[in-house]
């Protein structure tokens, strides 16, 4: 019988992620996004939409003195979230102590948590439009892939609502769609003040958009240096991928 739950280990197995195996898992997006951002000591951060929790135990693994709340609807990954702060608790990391789950719908936020609060934000959203491309036939994941339940204005306008003045949105996307994300930032306040781009290995166009928004923050955005995931002469992971990866 196959097993439901598949186990995934990061950082040479200090970190445990259990997933289901028909329906949402993680991929690299949420590895990427969890080391782009920086939070200072003792911050505030908010996962919205959390999946499975990979990216707030990737968090909290990397910074042990912020406290993390993770939003998410759907109740069978709210489940899971919990399940994993759990497994990994045991390794006597206080996941329990720093990590709050909250099950919620991102469109009615003013309900789960107050505005204001967070010093940061991270989200990486459903990214494909409704009636765009092939529906997953897993509710669970594509719920997680398409605007099904909320678009990237909703998402964009929680995201705002939930973090603090001159507080910090860190958000993946594709780069195909960065146009829209970056102009729904700037209309709801958020200004864009760090860009990533990702490419799948140097030469391809670009995957992936990482970007940083400050609440209120002033026009004047840093492009990082272009992030390369795999090599190309034998397609195994770049040094800089394989390090996040690594203890």
């Amino acid at each position: 019988m196959e097993q439901k739950y598949s186990e995934d280990s990061l950082f040479d197995g200090r970190l445990i992620c259990r997933q289901h195996r028909r329906g949402y898992r993680f991929s690299l997006d949420a590895v990427l996004l969890a080391h782009f951002v920086n939070p200072c000591p003792k911050a505030r951060v908010l996962d919205l939409g959390g999946g499975c929790g990979v990216i707030s135990l990737i968090l909290a693994y990397r910074f042990h003195d912020i406290r993390i709340t993770v939003l998410e609807l759907q109740t069978g990954l709210v489940d899971l979230i919990k399940e994993n702060i759990i497994k990994n608790d045991e390794q006597g990391n206080r996941y329990r102590e720093r990590i709050e789950v909250v099950n919620g719908d991102l469109r009615s936020i003013d309900r789960f948590v107050r505005a204001g609060v967070f010093d940061w934000v991270v989200c990486n959203p459903p990214y494909r439009k409704t009636g765009s491309g092939r529906i997953n036939p897993s509710s669970e994941e594509a719920m997680a892939r398409h605007e099904l339940q909320a678009d990237l204005k909703a998402v964009v306008a929680a995201c705002t609502f939930a973090v603090r003045t001159r507080g910090r949105v860190a958000v993946v996307y594709p780069a195909s769609r960065g146009v829209s994300l970056l102009y729904e930032m700037r209309c709801s306040g958020l200004e864009a003040k760090r860009l990533q781009v990702v490419y799948s290995y140097p030469g391809s166009e670009a995957k992936l958009l990482l970007v940083e928004a400050v609440k209120g923050g002033g026009e004047e955005l840093t492009v990082a240096a272009p992030f390369y995931v795999y090599q190309e002469k034998d397609s195994s992971y770049s040094p800089e991928m394989a390090a996040y990866y690594a203890p």
